[in-house]
């Protein structure tokens, strides 16, 4: 597989079409609470009729505000376009992909979120293609760093950073990129050299934004005393509670630097659209997480109460467990923007409409206080991925 590295989780949070009904789904994660044993199958997305009415079924009046990440002012829900071109599934067909993003562009997203190792490549060229006539009233995120030569590993030398901005820029369509983020730090080139060439490329016009993908807080501080940083770019959702304990977030509003949320559905899960049984249905040739601990049939069974909850607590809100999931995040602080990413019209729509979805401060209260007695079973990614996290 070409992409055998990366952001799981911009992505792809939908490719699976669900055949149970809703009232079965919540007896069998009411199994999994009590110990039992789940049939292996598929979980529901029926939807109860409140929820339906904000669903990607029924299009509403979207008002979409702005949030702050850094300097660079972008739409409060951005869109994560890598799973268009595969990773967690087979890539999509061109047209559609190109239909989908700009869908989301006129239901009022500004941001887009690619990376040269996406396809590798080709995820770019699509956004350049798609965004090229509204290129001025969009924000274009790309990022640098993995060495794309059949390895998983690292290059973010300075003049390999020079290089390739050039080509993802001829690859966007574009004579600057809004933000450019470091997709891994490479910690065989000290962060002052790989932010000193930010800085020049800033300078130089080409790029307007500095960011970091999975950085350490350490690093993140070493990188922002030379360029300033705009954004720091991690998994983060109800299921990936890490940022609030390693200092991430804590160090992003010390400095003032926005948070952008990949994965912000559980990579898929959260959707409540994934089916049980991850060993047939994943296709480790096409999709990230087919080796992934968190989506093994025995541990997705074992975290059908974290669905059980959203679905139970999303019937009260008139929401979906995917809107629960977004609307939680865009709660948490003023400078998050989740990038949610999906290749489908519909999910697309329901995610937008997450943004209807207020969460009271006893809203938020009833979802920490109900996952605070939930557990999470499982790790995110496979442990060569999880060596390439900052923890310094």
């Amino acid at each position: 597989m070409d992409m055998q590295h990366i952001d799981g989780g911009k992505a792809a949070e939908d490719e699976l079409v669900p055949t149970l009904e809703r009232r079965q789904f919540l007896k069998a994660a009411g199994m999994a609470a009590a110990g039992a044993a789940l049939p292996l199958g598929t979980v529901s997305l029926a939807l109860p009729g409140a929820a339906q009415a904000v669903s990607g079924g029924a299009r509403q009046p979207y008002t979409m505000k702005t949030r702050k990440l850094g300097g660079l002012e972008v739409s409060e829900l951005g869109f994560g376009c890598m799973s268009i071109s595969g990773n967690y599934g087979p890539p999509a067909d061109k047209a559609q992909g190109i239909r989908v993003i700009r869908d989301a562009y006129e239901q009022g997203i500004t941001f887009f979120d690619t990376a040269e190792v996406y396809g590798p490549y080709t995820n770019e060229e699509l956004v350049g293609e798609a965004l090229a006539p509204v290129r001025d009233k969009v924000a274009i995120a790309t990022k640098f760093g993995f060495a794309i030569d059949g390895t998983i590993g690292l290059d973010s030398r300075p003049e390999r950073i020079r290089r390739v901005v050039e080509e993802s820029l001829k690859r966007l369509k574009t004579d600057r990129i809004d933000l450019y983020y470091q997709h891994r730090v490479d910690l065989t080139v000290p962060i002052e050299d790989v932010a000193g060439t930010i800085k020049d490329l800033i300078r130089e016009g080409k790029v307007l934004h500095f960011g970091l993908s999975e950085a350490s807080a350490r690093t993140i501080r070493r990188a922002h005393a030379v360029q300033p940083v705009a954004a720091i770019q991690t998994e983060y959702s109800l299921m990936e509670r890490s940022p609030e304990h390693n200092g991430i977030l804590r160090t992003c509003e010390e400095l003032g630097i926005g948070f952008v949320p990949w994965g912000p559905l559980g990579q898929g899960f959260l959707t409540g659209k994934l089916p049980l049984n991850a060993q047939s249905t994943f296709d480790p040739k096409a999709d990230l997480r087919a080796d992934f601990p968190r989506f093994s049939a025995e541990v997705m069974q074992a975290n059908q109460p974290i669905l059980a909850f959203l679905y139970t607590f999303g019937e009260k809100k008139g929401a979906t467990p995917a809107q629960i999931a977004l609307a939680w995040l865009m709660a948490q602080k003023p400078w998050i923007v989740p990038i949610p990413g999906t290749t489908k019209l519909d999910h697309s729509r329901e995610n937008l409409n997450a943004i209807h979805v207020h969460l009271t401060p006893e809203d938020l209260r009833e979802i920490e206080t109900a996952f605070s007695r939930l557990e999470v079973h499982g790790g995110r990614m496979n442990a060569t991925q999880m060596s390439q996290i900052g923890k310094d």
